[in-house]
C-alpha cells in the first residue's frame, strides 16, 4: 500500500534519492579505479621506454604511441571523474533537501493531529445533547 501522507511520500522519495546518490558514488569509484589502472599502465610503458634493453629500443615508437593513447584516456577519465563528483554532490544535496522537507511535513502532520484532538475534546465538552434521552 502506498503512503498517503505527504511525509510518507517524501520519505519514499528520500530513499530513492539516497539510492541515486549511492549509484553515483559507485560510478565515481569505478572511474577512480580505471584511472589508477591507466596510471599504472602509463608507468609500465614509461619504464619500457626508458629501459636500456635492446628489445625495448626496437619498440620505442610503439611504446610512445601507447603512452599517447593512455594519456588521452587518463584525461578523459579525469574529466569524467570531475563530472561524477559534481553529480554525487548534487544528488546528496537533493536528498538532504527532500529529507528536510519530509521532517517539516511530519511535524506539520503531527501538529495537525494534535490540533484535531484538542478540537475533538472541546467539541465533546461543550456539545449539547441532541435530545434529552442522551444523558
Amino acid at each position: 500500500m502506498a503512503p498517503t501522507t505527504k511525509s510518507g511520500k517524501l520519505k519514499r522519495l528520500v530513499a530513492v534519492q539516497r539510492h541515486m546518490e549511492r549509484m553515483a558514488e559507485s560510478d565515481l569509484a569505478e572511474t577512480a579505479r580505471q584511472r589508477v589502472g591507466v596510471g599504472q599502465s602509463m608507468d609500465v610503458v614509461m619504464d619500457a621506454i626508458g629501459s636500456l634493453d635492446a628489445v625495448h629500443r626496437l619498440f620505442a615508437q610503439t611504446y610512445a604511441d601507447r603512452f599517447d593513447r593512455l594519456s588521452s584516456a587518463e584525461k578523459q577519465l579525469g574529466a569524467l571523474q570531475r563530472v561524477q563528483e559534481m553529480k554525487v554532490l548534487r544528488e546528496g544535496a537533493k536528498a538532504d533537501r527532500l529529507e528536510e522537507n519530509m521532517k517539516t511535513a511530519a511535524l506539520a502532520e503531527q501538529r495537525e493531529l494534535e490540533d484535531e484532538a484538542i478540537y475533538d475534546l472541546v467539541d465533546m465538552r461543550f456539545a449539547t445533547p441532541a435530545s434529552s434521552k442522551v444523558r
